[in-house]
């Protein structure tokens, strides 16, 4: 039986300066094929090349990954700055009506930290371009040396760093299995203001937003603010929820007229 089919959103990136490209991190195309049980389709993240519709038609499931570039904050009615660039419009014209396809036709979702970011600014929340500025909040960069360069070592990088509440009862609270999970942190941008339809179902000891779902999609439309696509198959919490997507984009293809097997 063919494997079900993911997009896994890409982002532009210069090359050398100066050769435009797409690109995907390995990790989210691996966490797809070896737990989501899915074959991972990179997507071009702009609408001049990638049509929703035509997208939507071809694909099981939407991974929205991580990205250096920020939301642009045009997209929430605040004003740019320099210091929180690069951004990555055509990205944010491509995925912002991609979120709200996908969860009125009910087509997987799962947002993973920009994604989370972008599940939120489509129902109309608002973002912080440096949640460590906010008073009593952790720096949830990544981890960096003295000197200011980036840490060397992956495993402190991706290393588990603070602790996530999740609500009683909630989504992420029956599919993990647990209230209180450990994970990682990799982001300066975060939610301020949730969504209209944007559930807050696992926060940071610090208050940052960590996990969220959208009320009354038709389908699975989860988001984490942590990597959840690093070590999925040793990590228990990454890799429960990955099984979840893979299982929901499974079941979404066996449904889809002329899609199965």
């Amino acid at each position: 039986m063919a494997r079900p089919v993911i997009g896994v959103i890409g982002n532009a990136r210069l090359i050398d300066n100066r050769f435009p490209a797409q690109i995907v991190g390995e990790n989210n195309m691996r966490a797809v094929a070896a737990v989501a049980g899915a074959l991972p389709l990179m997507v071009a993240s702009d609408p001049a090349v990638t049509g929703l519709d035509d997208l939507l038609d071809t694909v099981d499931g939407i991974l929205l990954t991580g990205g250096r570039a920020n939301v642009h904050p045009a997209r929430f009615n605040a004003e740019p700055c320099a210091a929180h660039e690069p951004y990555d419009e055509a990205r944010d014209a491509l995925t912002l009506p991609l979120v709200a396809a996908c969860v009125a036709r009910g087509v997987p979702l799962f947002g993973i930290c920009r994604g989370l970011q972008e599940m939120n600014v489509a129902f109309g929340g608002s973002l912080h371009p440096e949640i460590r500025t906010l008073p009593g909040r952790l720096n949830h960069r990544m981890p960096r040396l003295e000197n200011g360069e980036i840490h060397p070592d992956l495993e402190v990088i991706f290393a588990d760093r603070h602790e996530v509440r999740l609500t009683p009862g909630g989504a992420f609270a029956r599919l993990l299995e647990r209230e209180t999970i450990r994970v990682n942190s990799l982001h300066g941008q975060g939610i301020l203001e949730p969504g209209a339809r944007v559930v807050v179902e696992g926060v940071a000891e610090d208050g940052t937003i960590e996990a969220i779902r959208i009320r009354e999609a038709a389908g699975f439309a989860l988001g984490v603010q942590w990597h959840a696509e690093h070590d999925p198959i040793t990590n228990p919490i990454n890799r429960a929820l990955f099984e979840a997507f893979g299982s929901a984009v499974a079941a979404h293809r066996d449904a889809r007229p002329g899609r199965q097997g």
